[in-house]
């Protein structure tokens, strides 16, 4: 069963600072049974997480669904400090990607 891209079931998927060290993932759901289909999948865990971003797991500081919402937030440590020499995306606006073609059961 491949399942559906986690960009076709959601409202939002974004991302943001959270701080100058952190970054924050938002993904929104405007259907109950869709948002209860994805959290009950398991296909948002705090490893999965930290493997699609590539991080430690013990860089993941929330990976939490909160269902007055229909929403799961995801909140790592950045990689760099916001404004830092070289900094790429100082609104951590482009950095939800990975989520994008996540594979829902």
């Amino acid at each position: 069963m491949p399942g559906d891209r986690l960009m076709d079931l959601a409202r939002v998927l974004r991302s943001k600072n959270s701080g100058p060290f952190e970054i924050t993932f938002d993904v929104i759901f405007d259907d109950d049974a869709v948002y209860e289909r994805v959290k009950g999948s398991q296909a948002l865990h705090t490893a999965r997480m930290a493997e699609l971003f590539g991080v430690p797991v013990d860089d993941v500081i929330v990976c939490m669904f909160f269902d007055p919402a229909r929403a799961f937030k995801l909140t790592l440590k950045r990689g760099w400090a916001q404004g830092s020499v070289g900094e790429r995306d100082t609104f951590g606006a482009q950095q939800h990607a990975p989520l994008l073609e996540l594979m829902i059961p």
